[in-house]
């Protein structure tokens, strides 16, 4: 049977000057499916099998290769936006005809250039089309525990909840709104550390390392400003929490914990009107 979108093993039934046709003769006399003459394995005799990916062409006529696909149906992979236009976007997967991303599967504006975390369906014409909506299909049974750090790729981002990421571009997490403080956009590769292993498996994320351990790293990132700053920044504990987050890219517990750590260890003072080197 022949399946688009996976690979399969399938007989060489007939051998032609542009190439060779694979899978069975069906009941008009008719060969399946066309393996390019550029594509046969040199020394190929009919009754042999090869191992093809199933897709169809630019003129839509069932094809194989023996390319290697980073995609598969029902799998994921990043892959690089080629073209967008009336219809959707166009991605490059390695194939003479680029993989269509309808606008209906995109889960945010994307453009040329961009990097994008898609699944493979065929659609109600049995057609190839890749998806950003890929939530239901990732995996909540991840290896990893509370404090693990991990990497993944932004797919979603959501008002209500925050940021989604696919762990390993394979399980299910997602960051908080209460923990983004630099900007992400869809496709970037980030690296974070597990807060929360929910009870469905999902996992819950942090851009932060642990308090004791991020809390020096921002105690630099303070001095370093208030040394550019020629000793002096206008900020102390009773500044705005969205103005921290501008100036500093940390929230206001985190900006207190930092300060306080400097001002205990005597580098700076902490007045009415700001912050000052010592």
């Amino acid at each position: 049977m022949i399946e688009l979108g996976k690979y399969q093993t399938l007989e060489v039934i007939k051998q032609t000057d542009f190439g060779i046709y694979l899978g069975e003769i069906d009941s008009d006399g008719k060969t399946s499916i066309l393996l390019p003459k550029s594509e046969v394995p040199e020394g190929t005799v009919a009754g042999d099998h090869i191992r093809v990916f199933l897709y169809r062409d630019s003129e839509d006529r069932e094809i194989a290769t023996t390319a290697k696909v980073p995609l598969t149906l029902g799998e994921l992979a990043v892959l690089k936006v080629k073209e967008v236009n009336n219809i959707g976007a166009f991605l490059d997967w390695g194939l003479m005809k680029d993989l269509l991303l309808p606008y209906k599967e995109q889960t945010a504006e994307i453009k040329e250039g961009d990097s994008v975390l898609v699944s493979l369906y065929l659609d109600k014409s049995n057609r190839l089309c890749a998806t950003m909506k890929v939530y239901d299909i990732l995996s909540t049974e991840a290896p990893y525990k509370k404090d693990d750090v991990v990497t993944g790729t932004v797919y979603e981002f959501v008002d209500s909840f925050g940021v989604f990421v696919a762990v390993d571009n394979k399980y299910s997490a997602m960051i908080p709104h209460n923990e983004i403080f630099v900007p992400i956009k869809i496709g970037d590769n980030i690296t974070g550390r597990v807060t929360q292993v929910r009870d469905d498996g999902k996992l819950t994320l942090s851009l932060r390392k642990k308090s004791y351990i991020q809390m020096d790293e921002d105690a630099v990132m303070i001095m370093e400003k208030l040394k550019a700053a020629h000793g002096f920044l206008p900020y102390n504990d009773k500044s705005n929490p969205d103005t921290i987050k501008s100036e500093f890219n940390l929230s206001k517990n985190s900006f207190k914990r930092a300060i306080g750590r400097l001002y205990k260890a005597g580098a700076i003072t902490i007045t009415d009107d700001g912050i000052r080197i010592v």
